[in-house]
């Protein structure tokens, strides 16, 4: 699969599109999802051109991984849910429920 620089996310990450952001830093953009599935529903997205997971995991510099994980982090202090709990989802592909095909990690919490 090639990447797809019509995504949503890559239109998120040029400006093209609005969202309504948390964190942003030299290699991650955090923003609330726009149909969340709970009280705190946050994508993270890295700003390099992954398509996926192992995309991002096999492709991706070690300062883009430290920096993108970094951003997780981050976000989720910023979110204050990191003694509450959360939950930390990323999909893989059409059978792994991947709709968007530019690699996301989803924080959700319902505290």
């Amino acid at each position: 699969m090639i990447y797809d620089e019509q995504n949503i996310f890559a239109k998120i990450l040029r400006d093209e599109i609005p969202c309504e952001k948390i964190l942003e830093t030299n290699d991650a953009i955090s923003f609330n999802d726009i149909s969340p599935k709970a009280k705190v529903h946050v994508l993270v997205i890295p700003k390099g051109p992954y398509i996926d997971i192992y995309d991002f995991n096999k492709n991706a510099s070690k300062e883009e991984v430290v920096g993108f994980w970094n951003g997780v982090n981050e976000t989720i202090e910023k979110l204050q849910i990191e003694k509450k709990g959360f939950q930390l989802k990323a999909h893989k592909g059409e059978a792994g429920g991947q709709e968007v095909f530019h690699f996301h990690v989803h924080i959700l919490s319902n505290d």
